[in-house]
């Protein structure tokens, strides 16, 4: 089986495990339904975090990737015009050409 596959799975087992463990646990019934309530704020609080977490990475990513896809661009159009210049400069250099033509 796969690593990225393993973890989920036992994640989950984990978690069916703790569940079945807390309902058949000696405690009274509202002593167990409260536990199980903190249990799943606490669980939902930790869910919150973690998606801050990975939207934070994900903007980060985002950025970065702009700001790559801009230098880029920018290099590319660089390449144009230095392609354009050198084009004219050569047509121009020929002998007998008065005039440039243009891109």
């Amino acid at each position: 089986m796969d690593e990225d596959k393993k973890i989920p799975f036992f994640l989950l087992g984990l978690g069916v495990g703790v569940a079945v463990g807390i309902l058949f646990a000696p405690k009274s019934g509202p002593e167990t339904r409260k536990l199980i309530r903190s249990k799943a704020d606490e669980g939902s609080d930790y869910l919150k975090r973690r998606s801050e977490e990975i939207r934070d990475s994900a903007e980060d990513l985002l950025d970065k990737g702009k700001t790559v896809v801009q230098r880029q661009r920018e290099q590319f159009e660089a390449a144009v015009a230095a392609g354009k210049q050198a084009y004219r400069d050569t047509v121009s250099a020929k002998p007998g050409s008065d005039s440039v033509p243009s891109l």
